[in-house]
C-alpha cells in the first residue's frame, strides 16, 4: 500500500507541542524535517553521523532521566544502526521514544529502495528487541497517539511511520557542529554549562 502521509507534516505533528522535549535528528532528510517544523536549541540535528542518533538518544535519555528524549530518524539511518534497538530493549530508558520516518528509499544517495521496501518490518524488530510499544503508522488518525507516546507512556518506544517518497526543499541548521553542541548544552543545563565549559 503506498504511503500517503507528508513527511514535513507529520514532523511538525509531532513537534507542535514540544515543550522542554530534547530532539536529535538522524542525518540528513529527519535533521532538515525538524528545522522546518522550526529550529529550536534543544533540537540536535547531526551532520555525519550515520547510524548514530538513536544511540545519542540513548545516551541522552540516560543522562537526563526527567526529560523525554525524541530520535527523529529514517529508515536507511536506522537500518544502519539496527544494533541500536537491541542496547535500547535491554537498558529500558522509560523516557525515549524513537520515531522513524521511514519513505522507504536513501533519500540522500539518490533515492534507491532500503530494506523496508522489501518488507523488513522495523517496528517488528523494536518489539522483538524489548520496546514496550513498537507500532508501524500509516494514517494521520494514528498520529495523535504517537504523540502521546513521545510526552506521556513508559518507554523504551517505538514508531515507524510510513511517509511518501517525495524529496521536499532543503531547509538546513546550522552546519557548525560546535555551535550545535553548544548552543544544545546551554539550553538544556543552562548556567550550570559554562561551569563544565570551564572545567575542561
Amino acid at each position: 500500500m503506498k504511503a500517503t502521509l507528508h513527511r514535513r507534516e507529520v514532523v511538525k505533528k509531532i513537534l507542535e507541542k514540544r515543550g522542554d522535549l530534547l530532539v536529535v535528528a538522524g542525518l540528513g532528510s529527519t535533521s532538515w524535517d525538524i528545522t522546518a517544523a522550526g529550529d529550536c536549541d534543544l533540537s540536535f540535528p547531526t551532520w555525519g553521523a550515520m547510524g548514530q542518533a538513536a544511540m545519542i538518544g540513548l545516551g541522552l535519555a540516560a543522562a537526563q532521566p526527567r526529560r523525554r528524549v525524541l530520535v527523529v530518524t529514517g529508515d536507511g539511518e536506522m537500518l544502519m544502526g539496527m544494533g541500536a534497538l537491541a542496547t535500547i530493549g535491554v537498558q529500558q530508558p522509560a523516557n525515549l521514544t524513537v520515531v522513524v520516518i521511514d519513505n522507504e528509499r536513501y533519500g540522500e544517495t539518490g533515492m534507491q529502495p532500503t530494506h523496508t521496501a522489501h518488507g523488513v518490518d522495523l517496528a517488528a524488530v523494536a518489539k522483538a528487541c524489548g520496546f514496550k510499544d513498537a507500532r508501524e503508522v500509516r494514517k494521520q488518525s494514528e498520529l495523535e497517539s504517537v504523540t502521546e507516546m513521545i510526552h506521556v507512556s513508559q518507554g523504551p518506544n517505538f514508531a515507524a511511520i510510513k511517509v511518501s517518497d517525495e524529496k521536499p526543499p532543503l531547509v538546513l541548521p546550522p552546519h557548525d557542529g560546535v555551535l550545535l553542541k553548544e548552543r544544545f548544552r546551554r539550553a538544556l543545563l543552562g548556567s550550570s554549562a559554562d561551569v563544565l565549559a570551564e572545567k575542561r
